[in-house]
């Protein structure tokens, strides 16, 4: 990457940071370096979770890729989604299904996706932005890196040589480093943290690995497929859900990986048909992102592989600690 490419990057950021509009609530972002699949959407559902447990009213704030629709729209207000997958896109719509609790808002702009969500009753208390490093206009009160275990570096570079959307040097505005991956520990974070540091980087790093729970049906009821399954997927990095789905000693005989965001058409229904007899596949697996664009459209009980991120323990309190600040500064008269 060359040193004016980087510079152009710093001058943006500098510029934007010192413009950001705040939201008046305590904000937390989750994003990536990297084109395509970190984990983000575990750790952003890890982390409204734990909020929502501790009695936080979330607001979850993400552009919604893919959609099919433009401007600002509500997923979910507290009672799960209430648009689908084509209108939301398919990570919010994933994220109000999985935090019914949570107001899930999309929009191009996510001040004024934040701005709806304060408009509902009653008005939420913290936002989590999806996929918000880049997002600069947005003040936030915590930056976090998701960096996956297995290509943390990206080729250092942009592409198309380099898988990064931004310089390695741009990690010197975040706050922390969440490590993910099947084989993501405490010791290679602290590991990736101290090489970030050689590039501006000043935050610590946390491990968050990525596990894959009990399959189950579309309503969450455990199933256990009686045989082999057919592993279907359209997400960006697909053989992380084939490594889960081993894990949990199931049985893959055939992974039909589709790209990022699929929408799955009749010709790609035919070739999972088709797949699915061929193979002597007993179900079809597929992720929680999928699942609602593949339900009444296969012809084999469709089982889902949940994925959670678990993120270290000390990230919490130090999570906590750098909120403390926000959380009185927003509480004050």
């Amino acid at each position: 990457m060359t040193g004016a490419w980087k510079a152009v990057h710093r001058l943006r950021a500098r510029w934007w940071l010192s413009h950001a509009r705040r939201l008046p609530a305590p904000t937390v972002s989750v994003g990536n370096l990297h084109w395509g699949g970190t984990g983000k959407t575990p750790l952003v559902a890890a982390i409204a979770r734990r909020f929502l447990e501790d009695g936080r009213r979330v607001a979850i704030l993400s552009r919604g890729y893919g959609r099919r629709t433009r401007g600002t729209r509500i997923v979910g207000r507290g009672r799960g989604p209430e648009i689908g997958p084509a209108a939301a896109g398919d990570e919010p719509f994933l994220l109000a299904r999985e935090l019914p609790a949570a107001y899930v808002v999309v929009g191009e702009s996510r001040l004024e996706a934040g701005r709806r969500a304060l408009e509902l009753t009653p008005p939420p208390d913290l936002f989590v932005l999806d996929d918000g490093f880049s997002h600069l206009r947005l003040a936030r009160d915590a930056d976090l890196l998701a960096l996956p275990v297995g290509d943390p570096w990206g080729g250092d570079r942009l592409p198309p040589k380099g898988r990064l959307r931004e310089p390695l040097e741009s990690s010197r505005r975040a706050h922390g480093v969440l490590v993910t991956g099947l084989e993501a520990t405490a010791e290679r974070a602290d590991a990736i943290a101290r090489e970030l540091a050689r590039r501006g980087f000043t935050g610590r790093g946390f491990a968050a690995p990525t596990h894959g729970g009990e399959p189950c049906d579309p309503d969450g009821v455990p199933l256990v497929p009686a045989g082999p399954v057919l592993l279907v997927t359209g997400i960006a990095r697909p053989e992380r859900v084939r490594q889960a789905a081993e894990a949990q000693g199931l049985t893959v005989a055939e992974h039909l990986a589709f790209p990022d965001h699929h929408d799955y058409p009749p010709a790609s229904l035919a070739r999972i048909r088709a797949r699915i007899e061929a193979s002597g596949a007993v179900a079809v697996l597929t992720t929680a992102k999928d699942v609602a664009k593949l339900q009444g459209r296969v012809t084999a009980p469709l089982a889902v592989l949940p994925v959670e991120a678990r993120i270290d323990p000390p990230f919490w309190p130090w999570l906590e600690g750098l909120l403390a600040r926000a959380f009185h500064r927003d509480a004050a008269p």
